[in-house]
């Protein structure tokens, strides 16, 4: 058989060969593996199965759509925008290019907000909660499945992340709450938690490059990065219950400045959390207004 190339793509290659042909293209194994198994429809964590399938031979529909996707993120293009789909907190998420490509370390977020809000008592208000620069709506719709009972909302500046959001909740068949606003404006408190995943990257951030392929407004925040986190740190108090939390994701190297904006604010219990790699991710306090 010919060796395949990119350039080559009515020539029919295996599952081996595919993987072969994006790793000379520096594509990494867990990406083109995850891609595979989307074309082959087998779930991401059906690994094992391209090791039993090694020798199965691409359609020609297969080949034309791998070799298209093989360049698309050879460029840098997230995976989660070629499959149209990304795992959170267990849900299966459609992404786009008009909502960021939720991570894995944000999960490190849901699990605090879990961890501070149980359930109430029967015959209690339900928990009132707030996801600022929902994009996708991974952290309010997470939170929403782990406690059902509780008013989420979901609030972003953006109208097209909000579409991406409102249909992921729809399709999950989660009761998540919408609001078109710029960070807590159009909200009426008090919420018992407000969680956010802003924008925190530096205007002239080196690594922005390769982030090209999503949209710079949910990434980005001024010449330090905390344009966006100041603004919600300074007005979220209004809209916080006494003994509320206020949960932040930030970025590798602003938890000391996060603790500080939060303490200078009058927030209590200042304190960060780490993410999968062992890196201090996401910040909080809680509030107890001056008497």
């Amino acid at each position: 058989m010919i060796a395949p190339t990119p350039d080559t793509p009515n020539i029919s290659i295996t599952v081996t060969q595919a993987l072969a042909q994006a790793a000379a293209l520096g594509i990494a194994r867990i990406d083109a593996q995850m891609l595979l198994l989307h074309l082959f429809g087998q779930p991401t964590h059906a690994r094992a199965w391209l090791i039993t399938h090694d020798g199965d031979c691409l359609s020609s529909a297969q080949s034309s759509q791998w070799q298209q996707w093989l360049q698309r993120r050879a460029d840098g293009e997230p995976v989660a925008y070629l499959t149209g789909h990304k795992g959170f907190y267990g849900l299966d998420l459609a992404v786009d290019a008009r909502v960021l490509d939720p991570r894995p370390d944000t999960e490190t977020l849901v699990d605090w907000a879990l961890e501070l809000l149980l359930d109430v008592a029967p015959g209690q208000p339900p928990l009132r909660l707030a996801d600022l620069g929902t994009g996708s709506g991974a952290i309010a719709l997470a939170l929403q499945q782990a406690r059902p009972k509780a008013e989420v909302w979901a609030v972003d500046t953006s109208t097209d992340a909000l579409a991406v959001a409102q249909a992921n909740a729809a399709r999950l068949q989660l009761p998540v709450r919408f609001a078109h606003s710029h960070w807590l404006s159009a909200l009426q408190g008090p919420f018992d938690a407000i969680v956010s995943n802003p924008p925190y990257i530096r205007d002239d951030d080196p690594h922005m490059p390769a982030l090209r392929h999503e949209p710079r407004q949910a990434l980005t925040s001024g010449a330090d990065g905390l344009d966006d986190i100041r603004h919600i740190i300074g007005t979220a108090p209004a809209y916080l219950r006494e003994g509320a939390w206020l949960l932040i994701e930030h970025g590798w190297d602003q938890a000391e400045d996060l603790r500080a904006l939060l303490a200078q604010r009058g927030f209590t219990q200042v304190q960060s959390r780490k993410d999968l790699a062992g890196i201090d991710r996401a910040s909080g306090g809680q509030w107890a207004s001056v008497k």
